[in-house]
């Protein structure tokens, strides 16, 4: 009996026609055997992420007109005493037998860059050159302001040097010579003569500047050519200490040893700030960097250009700080200005008739916030500049015409006759002031003989040994002279006096209080 083969039922036809197409799509024919064929891969992961700006452009395009400076001085030898000095080829045997010392002269013996910045992290040997020959002191960065080779970089990183040699940004190296330093501001100007234009940048408006704004740095930090670091400005108008004219701007972009006199840059290309000098406890980069503002640069690596040094206005008074208590007891509103603690003999404040305990508000109808913002007004006149000054005196405004001289090359500033001894007879006690004081020997002022240390006098400052001239502008011949101003005060609604002191041949000012409650 023969049994016909059962009909396929329509839905194992569909079944047997999909695993055929899959099998035809792997690359195996229907009924082949899939052993060892390559198995199918999925796509590799790719995640398309908001595109964000970086700074390659910039960099490309400036980045020629970067340079490293090598700064070599000839260095004459300490002593000629025919001594062997096989066995100290350093010369550390002649220092103190001080550990930190003799380590801080290993590690930066050869560099004559001040605030740790200019020299790189190598050591040069100074036993293969010639006593006659330039030997390298200092490393720093440099960039070109003229395509006919002028370069800005900092006077600590030329300063030692005699002999100078700028590496470009493709290694090509060209000698230069010195056209002109400013201590003051920290800024040198050199010459390239080379064949050719050279690729050059150009100065912002660093007004426009922000707190927050992306910046470029470019140098060679630790000698290692050019380097590229990114950050933003943190601060503008820092104080550090380093000069009368500090207004530097702060950025916490990279900056290292061999950064000094180096270039930081905005997203256009132009130049914000001249890298300068470091904040670091270790030495190293901590992210706080100041930059020299291109405002202040510009102006002097002009007048450098020009003539190789640089000629400010000098008002010739000395100035110290308006604080609270100062400005309580001037009846001053604010503690903007600048409070004159003495006038130069022969100096042009004094001539035009700025005198001690004057408080400097304007120059020329500009506002005067502060000591060091006067010293940059000033500075910023040429000599023989007339300027209008407006101090505050007596409680009230007047403007006085200076005729602006030279600023000496010295900051010394020119001191009086040397102050007699305290008499030591006689003490009187300024009890409400915490003080006792005797009349001075030449009979003018008081001189300090005691001061007690719970007072407001030994909190702000005043020793024994300091003489009082004057109590609210008016001269001090004997304690009657400060009882009386004081009671004035109280009579004006004024809670402080004004004492001018003079300690070792110089004057402040020190407000104290009338009363203890």
């Amino acid at each position: 009996m023969t049994i016909a083969p059962k009909p396929y039922s329509r839905t194992r036809k569909r079944l047997l026609a999909a695993a055929a197409s899959l099998a035809i799509a792997g690359g195996i024919g229907f009924g082949a055997v899939a052993t060892g064929t390559a198995p199918v891969l999925a796509d590799a992961v790719r995640v398309e992420a908001p595109q964000v700006p970086g700074f390659a452009d910039v960099v490309e395009r400036v980045s020629p007109a970067v340079v490293s400076v090598k700064v070599k001085a000839k260095i004459e030898p300490a002593a000629d005493d025919g001594s062997d000095q096989s066995d100290d080829p350093d010369g550390m045997n002649n220092l103190p037998d001080n550990p930190q010392l003799r380590q801080f002269f290993k590690q930066f013996r050869g560099f004559g860059d001040q605030n740790g910045q200019g020299g790189g992290n190598r050591r040069f040997s100074h036993r293969d050159h010639n006593n006659d020959q330039p030997r390298p002191v200092a490393q720093g960065s440099g960039f070109f302001i003229s395509d006919d080779g002028y370069l800005v970089t900092n006077n600590h990183v030329v300063e030692e040097g005699s002999a100078f040699t700028v590496v470009m940004n493709d290694g090509k190296e060209l000698d230069a010579k010195l056209i002109g330093t400013d201590p003051r501001t920290d800024l040198a100007v050199l010459k390239v003569d080379g064949v050719g234009k050279f690729t050059y940048v150009d100065f912002a408006d660093d007004s426009k500047v922000r707190v927050g704004d992306w910046v470029v740095a470019v140098g060679n930090p630790f000698g290692l050519g050019g380097t590229v670091t990114a950050g933003i400005v943190s601060a503008r108008g820092r104080d550090i200490g380093a000069g009368p004219y500090d207004d530097f701007i702060q950025i916490d972009a990279s900056v290292n040893r061999g950064n000094s006199g180096g270039p930081t840059f905005n997203l256009n290309g132009q130049v914000v700030g001249i890298n300068t000098a470091i904040f670091s406890p270790s030495g190293g980069s901590v992210g706080i960097a100041f930059d020299i503002p291109a405002s202040t640069a510009k102006q002097v690596v002009q007048d450098l250009m020009k003539s190789g040094s640089v000629q400010r206005g000098w008002l010739g008074v000395e100035i110290q700080p308006v604080t609270s208590d100062i400005a309580e007891s001037l009846g001053l509103k604010s503690q903007n200005g600048a409070l004159v603690s003495g006038a130069q003999d022969g100096g042009p404040g004094k001539k035009a008739g700025i005198t001690a305990g004057d408080v400097i508000t304007q120059v020329e109808g500009k506002d005067v916030a502060s000591p060091k913002e006067l010293a940059r007004l000033i500075g910023a006149y040429p000599p023989g500049k007339s300027v209008d000054v407006t101090v505050w005196r007596d409680g009230k405004s007047q403007t006085i015409k200076v005729d602006l001289g030279t600023l000496p090359s010295t900051d010394k500033q020119a001191s009086a006759d040397p102050q007699q001894p305290a008499a030591p007879a006689k003490p009187a006690a300024l009890a409400d002031l915490g003080l006792t004081v005797t009349k001075s020997e030449n009979g003018k002022g008081l001189v300090v003989t005691d001061v007690d240390p719970d007072s407001d006098a030994a909190d702000r400052g005043i020793q024994p040994g300091d003489v009082i001239t004057s109590v609210n502008s008016t001269e001090v011949n004997g304690t009657e002279d400060v009882a009386k101003a004081m009671a004035d005060a109280v009579k004006s609604g004024r809670k402080a006096v004004l004492m001018q002191i003079t300690r070792d041949d110089s004057n402040r000012f020190v407000a104290l209080p009338v009363a203890k409650g």
